[in-house]
């Protein structure tokens, strides 16, 4: 997955989180909560990736 698209997840989990919050729906909240933790956990992944690239075509 790109970097924009976790980041795009880690948003919509945020929004989740907050609309939860205002409404008191803890699921929603915990639902919103662990979709920004998959966001989270995507774009360091997808770091990972990214500067293994980077290293591999270093001499």
């Amino acid at each position: 997955m790109s970097k924009a698209k976790a980041k795009a997840k880690q948003v919509k989990g945020k929004i989740k989180e907050s609309a939860g919050s205002a409404m008191d729906d803890k699921r929603m909240q915990a639902e919103g909560s662990a979709e920004q933790m998959g966001g989270k956990a995507e774009e360091m992944a997808s770091k990972a990736a990214d500067k293994m690239k980077r290293d591999t075509r270093k001499p």
